[in-house]
């Protein structure tokens, strides 16, 4: 059966990727943005751009947008890198992260909790570098503290949605060749968009709150 997915930075790298292959199998996919790609328009997608998950007014004109329109897998998946290291730290970059990666998804999943019902998932795209046990080079600051805080918020969502039949995952999708990472990574974001959709395929109640990498294995808190 189709699915209505929703998924935030749906204009490149491994959000463009995921749209495709939803689209590929026939699901509906709502594409939010700020600024649409040429390849994200040549989906057959509904793209909801101008909207910046940082912004309160954008939050809103995206649920207002998405207003009746019952959402089953609500993929957040907008992020932002930086690479502050300690003596050269920045506020702003920090703050911006936690803004992006931590507040972002946690206040776009508030906004459309009148969306999902029994049956939808939540899907929180995070890194095992918020992993405070998986830490061994340090550095990242801002981007390790983050993703930590957006496990924290997912885990507290597991929670508190359960009792709606809502489950909710944090889902590392591996060292991705994006423009993040300048391309560095070591699987594309098509093998990661594909592993990924295999984790929310999978994901159950009974399952609700975990943070699992993309190839099925259980990361460390």
């Amino acid at each position: 059966m189709s699915k209505h997915v929703v998924i935030t930075g749906a204009n490149r790298g491994i959000g463009l990727a995921l749209t495709q292959q939803f689209v590929n199998r026939g699901d509906t996919v709502t594409a939010v943005c700020r600024t649409p790609s040429d390849a994200l328009k040549q989906l057959n997608v509904n793209i909801i751009e101008g909207i910046d998950v940082t912004d309160s007014g954008g939050i809103a004109a995206l649920a207002n947008k998405l207003n009746g329109k019952p959402i089953d897998i609500l993929l957040n998946n907008a992020g932002l890198l930086e690479r502050e290291q300690l003596g050269a730290l920045n506020t702003q970059t920090i703050e911006a992260q936690f803004r992006v990666n931590a507040m972002g998804p946690l206040l776009v999943t508030d906004a459309l909790r009148g969306n999902l019902s029994d049956g939808s998932k939540v899907i929180m795209i995070t890194s095992r570098m918020g992993s405070m046990a998986d830490n061994g080079s340090g550095a990242y600051y801002g981007y390790r503290m983050s993703k930590a805080a957006l496990n924290a918020a997912g885990v507290s969502l597991a929670n508190d949605l359960k009792e709606a039949g809502v489950a909710v995952a944090m889902l590392h999708p591996g060292f991705v060749q994006t423009e993040m990472v300048n391309n560095a990574g070591d699987i594309s974001a098509e093998t990661a968009a594909e592993r990924l959709i295999a984790r929310i395929d999978e994901l159950t109640l009974s399952t609700t709150g975990q943070f699992k990498h993309s190839n099925g294995e259980s990361l460390p808190w």
